[in-house]
């Protein structure tokens, strides 16, 4: 896109398609662990890998700030034409994330134990959940180094680096999920291992891709910059606030996944299937998410206003006119969906009595994820916190409690509350401080 341009929808496009593909594959491999776990002969194996996903969605959402902190640093040093910056966004995040996941490989047993702890379930889906998380947990390194990477070409408007990365881990995975459990007869440790495997694969295609970029974009490595602790101050600052807002996410999903486990088995299994979904509606949406964090990231590195502006209004549009799509795919789908997740009838028919959650769902949620994307670009991480914090302590939990009587049915209305206060948040904060003033 030229500098004299303001941003179009082929600008969108180009950035979101290749993500929006690469996303979905992301759910979809979840289905599959669903899928392969919900046909074998004892549902806790299905109840087993939920709790074990449940866990590293925590643990690896709880570390997306490595990604999402990236793509607006890397975004602004692109518009800026600063290339040793894009290095230093590279290295560091880099640098974080092996020092992270070398952090949870040494306490693996304590996060493992605490997390059976807390979200709660009978013994044998316990058991066979602490097998599926003492293997998986080897993946740490490659995932969040991914993570940084993916950030970075997200801030470069490079999607077709991520779209390979992706599609490669997620296709390998998918692969060795069906070698290993079907063609092998594992159970849940073919599935965790299958993840492990697929996660280092895709970081050597990622290393490979950032090798690449980097001839195009002259400069150095400001060592002093990777080394000296003080240098990453400003990093620091950007993703602390990203950590805690994506921990008050964390929080709400497990609390979801706990509350549906103390309904009973069934309950847990079945909001397994509805949480595939919603993650489905949420990768795909966050692809025209991605873009926006991009050109909303360029525009403030050239200081242009009106890109910003225009940049918003057609991600916006898009997301909308995507979200009614995906209301409409489970309103005609949705029963489709759920009979291939699994066979076993109760499951079935439970996961149908609270389809419409998920009907409405994409049309809820669309604005808190083209908002997270315009705010991650723009680098307002404080402001996405305290949205955050505000919409899962004072919105989420108060409408819970008061909605509990309702069962399952309150859980999910209380999400969707949830969902709709962030959105709603982040709308007043972007027409208040991030439109009008100068970039």
């Amino acid at each position: 896109m030229s500098a004299n341009h303001l941003p179009r929808n082929r600008d969108v496009w180009r950035i979101a398609a290749p993500l929006i593909l690469s996303n979905i594959t992301v759910p979809l491999l979840g289905m599959v662990d669903t899928g392969v776990t919900g046909h074998l002969d004892n549902a806790a194996y299905l109840g087993a890998v939920a709790i074990g996903s449940t866990i590293f969605g925590i643990i690896y959402t709880g570390v997306n700030f490595l990604r999402m902190g990236t793509t607006g640093i890397a975004a602004q040093r692109f518009g800026a034409n600063d290339y040793d910056g894009l290095r230093t966004s590279l290295g560091q995040a880099i640098i974080v994330a092996l020092a992270i996941a070398a952090a949870f490989i040494l306490l693996q047993r304590p996060i493992g134990h605490l997390a059976m702890q807390l979200l709660g379930a009978d013994a044998e889906i316990k058991a066979y959940a602490l097998e599926y998380f003492s293997i998986r947990i080897w993946s740490a390194p490659g995932t969040l180094v991914t993570y940084a990477l993916l950030g970075w070409f997200i801030g470069l408007q490079n999607a077709r680096a991520p779209l390979v990365i992706v599609l490669t881990i997620n296709v390998t995975n998918i692969a060795l999920d069906l070698l290993f459990v079907v063609v092998f007869g594992m159970k849940v440790d073919g599935v965790a291992l299958a993840s492990v495997i697929a996660e280092y694969t895709g970081v050597a295609v990622g290393i490979g891709f950032a090798i690449r970029s980097l001839r195009q974009y002259p400069g150095h490595w400001p060592v002093a910059k990777l080394i000296k602790l003080r240098e990453y101050a400003a990093f620091l600052a950007i993703n602390g606030n990203l950590f805690v807002r994506t921990m008050a996410l964390v929080f709400t999903l497990s609390f979801v996944t706990a509350q549906g486990a103390r309904m009973g088995g069934l309950i847990l299994a079945a909001n397994a299937v509805l949480m595939n979904l919603q993650f489905l509606s949420a990768f795909a949406l966050d692809g025209i998410a991605h873009a926006a964090e991009a050109l909303v990231g360029k525009a403030i590195g050239e200081g242009r206003r009106e890109a910003l502006q225009r940049a918003v209004q057609l991600t916006l549009r898009w997301s909308l006119i995507f979200a009614a799509g995906l209301s409409l795919c489970y309103l005609i789908g949705g029963p489709i969906l759920i009979r291939v997740l699994t066979d076993l009838p109760d499951v079935q028919q439970t996961t149908l009595r609270y389809l419409p959650w998920m009907i409405a769902s994409p049309l809820i949620s669309v604005w808190s994820f083209l908002y997270d994307g315009v705010f991650v670009g723009a680098t307002r991480a404080r402001e996405m916190r305290d949205i955050m914090l505000t919409s899962a302590l004072l919105v989420f939990l108060p409408a819970w409690y008061l909605l509990q009587w309702l069962g399952n049915d309150g859980l999910w209305l209380a999400f969707m509350l949830f969902m709709a206060s962030r959105g709603i948040g982040m709308h007043i904060v972007y027409r208040t401080r991030i439109a009008i003033p100068r970039v």
